[in-house]
């Protein structure tokens, strides 16, 4: 895998958008929301689930190039890297809005 197609894979998890009409309900964008949010955690998932399949491939001697087991790994690195820094940033925005006078 070349490091810009791993860009690419990496960048597409966070880069979704969410459907913008403006006759949307708020029940529409909560649950357009969600499904987007699920979808990038599976994508997560997945990609922690094949840097482990092929780590463990390559501890059990199988014939696993070196070389993609590594981009494997520092690709889900980096995703979960990512997804802590979007989960952190929503918390942030959150106690924000918490700490906020009316």
């Amino acid at each position: 895998m070349e490091p810009i197609q791993l860009n690419n894979s990496v960048s597409s998890i966070f880069t979704q958008k969410l459907p913008n009409s403006p006759n949307t309900t708020p029940y529409e964008s909560q649950k357009s929301f969600a499904s987007v949010l699920k979808k990038s955690i599976e994508e997560i998932n997945t990609t922690q689930q094949e840097s482990a399949t092929m780590t463990q491939k390559l501890a059990l001697g199988e014939n696993v190039d070196l070389h993609n087991v590594m981009i494997t790994s520092q690709k889900a690195s980096i995703t979960l890297q990512a997804a802590m820094e979007v989960r952190n940033k929503a918390v942030e925005a959150y106690q924000e809005i918490m700490r906020m006078s009316m």
